[in-house]
């Protein structure tokens, strides 16, 4: 579920890659099956489903063992997670693996983070195997920074020199497949990171060490850092205040990478830097 979303896709190609079948849900499975590579679209059965939608939920949760369960941060992705946990767990499903986040506590600083709490509770609460994932920032989503590189060689942040963990969503898929195949893994709460964390101001030098110019870190008070993110990067504005609180938790909690991710899967995740690398065109 959340099969078109970076973790779920990383995660069809990751159980592809094991020859492993599954079904996809998707509010459009054509668009999903056209976003599949030959190898993956042969073991994926797409269906049509909606997480606001009760029935498409029941109709395509019959006959499946588990449930690997992501959907978008949002206003309601606490109700429509509670939904499908419910209608899983009533349809016979065994294990659910739910991608969560960091700090998911009922006190947490992070809205987005007490309202996976509120899912993570309810889900132990069903009584059936659960395997919590609390992956960290996605390497991924340090594409969205190109803009401010590419025009003016600026990374805009509000954690000063605090570092902050990083893994590529290929590799949360790699674990989720992993929980997934071996029943030994599930039922655990792992958090998930590459192998060291960066601060923005090492972040700014290593990118500009790989472009061969200069880009520099510049931060910002939170509050107008918000600003930016609503009236420059048209965020709305319960994404502008998550993407603020999520960097200033790693000020006010210092992180350091976790070993979870190679534990489960045997090898070191990707590095930032390979990352980089791969997707240095989208700087230039």
């Amino acid at each position: 579920m959340g099969a078109t979303g970076a973790t779920g896709g990383a995660t069809l190609q990751s159980l592809a890659a094991l020859g492993v079948p599954a079904r996809a849900l998707s509010r459009d499975p054509h668009r999903l099956t056209a976003a599949l590579d030959h190898r993956t679209r042969a073991l994926v059965e797409p269906v049509t489903a909606d997480a606001a939608d009760p029935d498409s939920l029941r109709a395509a949760f019959r006959g499946a063992r588990q449930l690997f369960l992501t959907m978008a941060n949002g206003p309601q992705q606490v109700e429509h997670e509670l939904r499908a946990v419910d209608l899983a767990v009533a349809s016979g499903v065994e294990h659910i693996v739910k991608i969560s986040a960091p700090a998911a506590e009922p006190d947490s600083p992070v809205a987005v983070s007490r309202g996976h709490h509120r899912v993570e509770q309810h889900l132990r609460a069903t009584g059936i195997t659960a395997t919590v994932l609390r992956p960290y920032a996605f390497m991924q989503k340090l594409l969205l920074l190109a803009p401010g590189v590419t025009a003016a060689g600026t990374i805009l942040g509000a954690m000063g020199t605090a570092p902050c963990n990083y893994i590529d969503c290929r590799d949360i898929g790699d674990v989720a497949a992993s929980v997934l195949t071996r029943p030994e893994q599930a039922g655990g709460t792992y958090e998930l990171t590459g192998g060291r964390a960066y601060s923005h101001p090492e972040l700014a030098a290593l990118l500009g060490s790989l472009l061969g110019r200069p880009v520099r870190s510049v931060d910002l008070p939170p509050a107008q850092l918000h600003a930016h993110l609503v009236q420059r990067a048209g965020m709305p504005d319960w994404l502008a205040a998550h993407v603020v609180e999520i960097q200033r938790l790693a000020v006010d909690r210092p992180e350091r990478p976790d070993d979870a991710a190679a534990r489960l899967v045997g090898r070191a995740p990707r590095t930032l830097e390979a990352f980089l690398r791969e997707h240095l065109d989208r700087f230039h």
